[in-house]
């Protein structure tokens, strides 16, 4: 029997991923999907003949899929960890051109909520752990593919938990790959040309939720109050909301803008001047790559009062902080210098920061995988302003990178598909990533 090859089915498998609605709110207990979208993703696998795993993990409904495919019985390396995850932000249909969990193919792409973050990868990783079982492949190592739930609220009831609790599910796991990176970046070259540069993410900024409040007295509102929680706590966020932190180039971000200096001419070096305003001529990717220049610290929500005419008690915000490697304790004497009296932090979520080096031999495998098929291109390393399920991963010892290989057309605007308004992914794109994963799983 003639094996169905992974490009062949990945479209379908990505589109029917999506037609599950594994929106993840945040609160357990209205998020939805990710039990049945796993189930069902176990299902595939187990059809071509792997044992899977399911484990929900510390709540109901929280469902995570691990299957394994040995590598040569010899071997002394360790496994590849390949991860994806199945939950996905919410979307409300009214702002759709489509219904965001119909998952439609028209128009070149594949329409729905994940079809970028992440269920593009997860349909690939899927398509070819089913390939690779029908046609009997034994990889250079073995590999452990992984299908998991609530990336979307930091991984607090996935990943992390797993790490914390399921550990022996990452046993022999020496390094991972995951989403957000090896996509391609367009850019101009002086003599008129264009190069197409993908970009494999080695880095990724710390994720810390921080909690404001400010304790005052309370009394009525027709009085003068000196004394108001409302009053400090918007103060206290103008002022951080208002403050620029100070530029610092990490060795991944270095190591991108060398790159990008060299192939377009523009002086994005360390040190150039006016570096944020020249960032800006690559375009729409420059909205992720100027948010790792430099730690940031966006007001996401405020809380306070209860009655129009009610001084209250205490007024809350919250803080959606994104700090650099090695920046952590002087963002945060950064941000108590801002704060002012009366007004206390605490961290609701935090996630350090990661960082490794753009070399080794799987950076290797990476960059052959992605110049045959397009000979012309160039990996080059860099850093997400966001984050990963490689954050809890890393705390087992785990050597992390985000390549989920697409190759874009230059018009696209990659960086505001991500939980944006109709979110879509070419389907030349995702069969164009399929042919390179493949390419890189055989030589890993």
């Amino acid at each position: 029997m003639t094996s169905q090859r992974a490009v062949d089915e990945v479209v379908d498998l990505v589109s029917r991923l999506i037609q599950f609605d594994t929106t993840n709110t945040g609160e357990p207990e209205t998020t939805v999907g990710e039990a049945e979208c796993a189930r069902w993703v176990a299902e595939q696998l187990e059809e071509v003949g792997y044992e899977t795993v399911y484990v929900e993990s510390g709540r109901p409904g929280r469902g995570n899929v691990f299957a394994r495919l040995a590598g040569p019985a010899d071997s002394d390396r360790g496994a590849l960890l390949v991860h994806a995850h199945l939950d996905v932000v919410p979307a409300e249909p009214a702002d759709w051109s489509v219904h965001p969990f119909s998952g439609s193919v028209e128009d070149g792409y594949i329409w729905g909520r994940g079809a970028v973050d992440m269920k593009d990868m997860a349909g690939m990783a899927l398509a070819l752990a089913r390939q690779f079982k029908r046609e009997n492949t034994v990889p250079p190592r073995e590999l452990v593919f992984a299908f998991l739930a609530d990336e979307e609220a930091g991984g607090t009831w996935g990943s992390h938990w797993l790490v914390d609790n399921r550990p022996d599910l990452f046993e022999g796991v020496t390094e991972a790959v995951g989403e957000v990176g090896g996509f391609s970046l367009t850019v101009d070259r002086p003599d008129g040309s264009t190069r197409r540069l993908y970009l494999v993410e080695t880095a990724e900024k710390g994720l810390s939720w921080m909690r404001l409040t400010a304790d005052a007295t309370a009394g009525h509102g027709s009085f003068l109050h000196e004394d108001n929680a409302v009053t400090a706590i918007a103060e206290a966020v103008a002022r951080i909301g208002n403050h620029t932190f100070p530029l610092v180039i990490s060795d991944s971000v270095a190591e991108f803008l060398g790159v990008v200096s060299e192939e377009t001419g523009l002086d994005l070096r360390p040190g150039a001047p006016d570096l944020d305003t020249t960032l800006f001529k690559l375009g729409n990717l420059a909205r992720i790559i100027g948010a790792t220049l430099r730690d940031t610290a966006n007001p996401t929500m405020l809380k306070a009062g209860y009655k129009a005419n009610v001084i209250p008690q205490k007024a809350e915000a919250v803080i959606d902080c994104r700090v650099l490697p090695g920046r952590q304790a002087a963002f945060e004497a950064e941000i108590d210098e801002l704060l002012g009296p009366g007004i206390t932090r605490e961290w609701i979520t935090h996630l350090d920061s990661y960082e490794t080096t753009f070399d080794g031999h799987l950076v290797d495998a990476m960059n052959d995988a992605v110049l045959a098929h397009d000979p012309d291109g160039k990996t080059v390393p860099y850093m997400l302003s966001g984050g990963t399920d490689a954050k809890a991963f890393a705390r087992l010892g785990i050597r992390c990178f985000g390549f989920a290989p697409l190759q874009l057309p230059p018009e696209l605007d990659f960086a505001a598909l991500f939980h944006g308004v109709d979110e879509r992914v070419p389907v030349d794109a995702v069969r164009f990533g399929t042919n390179v994963f493949e390419h890189f799983l055989h030589n890993s």
